[in-house]
């Protein structure tokens, strides 16, 4: 199957709380192990990116990592610098377009048995993960995160590998070779006594400062992705899929984590709301009552993951009825969140998100929301003072003059269009039936029984 496929694959690669290890075993393959280009491909992808090669000195064509996009080979420059050479595959351009439309003819088939939420969401995952791809197989764009992201998270305590621009295009990057193992590699964590939890401590508070600080994130950390060198420093590679948080969704997701953490169950679902990963007109209390029976799942030290897994997906069967979406700002973030806790439950039997990583995005909301000591905020009270008073007086200019006015949200005016779609829908398909069982009538008597039959069905859609 195409490259778009194995990366949905990926991210269940990661998932040791829904797959035995027979299975992982399989999955984790797709992340860096699939089989190579073969030979005549490899020369003509290295042909068009480096010539006859002469800036190396040697150039290993084994990969010694082969994905979906690209595979990386090691190679030493004329100077005996050791370097990775990541490679495009051959033709993944039109592969790549091949399996977008593959997608949306199936899209299209089975569009008309899905609601109206379903619909957007498929929509919207589409739509992104298809502009998302089509980037990814421009290493020209992966160069130029790569070095954003460098200077963006420079003081992080994360490594990034070096580019080499002037051997770089876009069918190749040249960078520094980084030596580790893979974040998943239990064995040589033990066997250098690298303690797991201030790891994944380190992961998220890096993925905070990510999503809820800079709203600039990496959306493939993947074990592929993610070393750890002996030392214990954490490595992050590809930055073929990094992707911008508006600040509307940035405020939303600080939003969403307070609420969790202080277990209002109503301001989370109104901040998931605001997410747009529940529809406006969702029913508040029963989906918060919803919210609080999974968090008590998954706040359980005592339980399995097994069991949580089986007392979610009960509850979660009573939803299946309510509007729940999926936008394209969330796409990204929602993949992201789910590799980083399979990556936990990897070495924590039940790690998830509630028990084990809200603590810590909790500890970094003061810092997302650029908290100020007192004297910074009286100082900026004061600076705001006169155009608070300015605000006043032009409200009670218009409020005068009647000039006030209500403003609907996005939302609230995409519910209202569907209200009224709804409405006006069945109107107009009994109207026509209607109308063709006159025309039938007068076309021909001898066709009464059928027209009578059309008139009927109409009167009864449209009433």
């Amino acid at each position: 199957m195409g490259a778009s496929f194995i990366k949905l694959a990926q991210v269940l690669a990661t998932r040791s709380d829904f797959f035995s290890e027979d299975y992982l075993s399989e999955l984790k393959e797709l992340h860096d192990k699939l089989p190579p280009m073969k030979e005549f491909e490899f020369d003509d992808v290295f042909r068009d990116a480096f010539g006859k090669g002469d800036i190396f000195e040697n150039f290993e064509k084994e990969p010694i990592a082969s994905a979906s996009i690209g595979q990386v080979h090691k190679a030493y420059l004329k100077n005996n610098t050791k370097v990775a050479v990541k490679l495009r595959r051959y033709s993944i351009q039109r592969q790549v377009k091949a399996d977008i439309k593959i997608i949306i003819f199936f899209n299209t088939l089975f569009k008309p048995l899905f609601s109206t939420y379903t619909k957007n969401s498929i929509d919207a995952v589409i739509s992104e993960f298809s502009k998302m791809i089509t980037k990814e197989v421009s290493f020209i764009s992966e160069l130029h995160n790569l070095k954003s992201f460098t200077q963006m998270y420079k003081d992080s305590g994360i490594k990034f590998p070096i580019p080499f621009e002037e051997y770089c295009s876009d069918g190749a990057i040249v960078m520094s070779f980084e030596e580790g193992f893979r974040f998943d590699d239990k064995a040589n964590l033990l066997k250098y006594n690298i303690d797991f939890k201030p790891l994944i401590r380190k992961l998220v508070n890096f993925y905070t400062d990510q999503m809820l600080i800079e709203g600039y994130f990496h959306a493939d950390p993947h074990p592929g992705n993610l070393l750890v060198s002996k030392e214990g420093e954490l490595i992050l590679l590809d930055f073929g899929m990094v992707k911008r948080v508006s600040n509307e969704t940035r405020v939303a997701i600080i939003e969403l984590v307070k609420a969790a953490h202080e277990q209002n169950y109503e301001l989370y679902i109104s901040a998931n709301k605001r997410l747009g990963t529940i529809a406006y007109e969702a029913p508040t209390s029963e989906l918060a009552e919803f919210t609080s029976k999974m968090f008590a799942i998954f706040g359980d030290e005592n339980l399995s993951s097994e069991s949580m897994q089986k007392l979610a997906f009960d509850i979660l069967s009573t939803t299946k009825d309510l509007p729940f979406k999926l936008p394209s700002e969330a796409i990204y973030i929602l993949r992201t969140s789910a590799i980083i806790e399979g990556l936990g439950t990897t070495y924590i039997e039940n790690f998830n998100g509630i028990k084990d990583i809200l603590p810590i995005l909790q500890e970094n909301i003061p810092k997302a929301l650029g908290s100020k000591n007192f004297t910074e905020l009286m100082v900026d009270t004061v600076k705001d003072t006169p155009f608070f008073i300015q605000n006043v007086q032009k409200s009670m200019q218009q409020i005068s003059k009647g000039e006030v006015g209500v403003v609907l949200s996005n939302d609230q005016l995409k519910w209202l269009a569907k209200e009224i779609k709804e409405y006006i829908k069945p109107k107009i398909q009994g109207f026509l039936l209607i109308a063709a069982a006159f025309f039938i009538l007068l076309y021909s008597s001898d066709l009464k029984p059928l027209s009578l039959v059309l008139f009927i069905l109409g009167v009864f859609k449209t009433f």
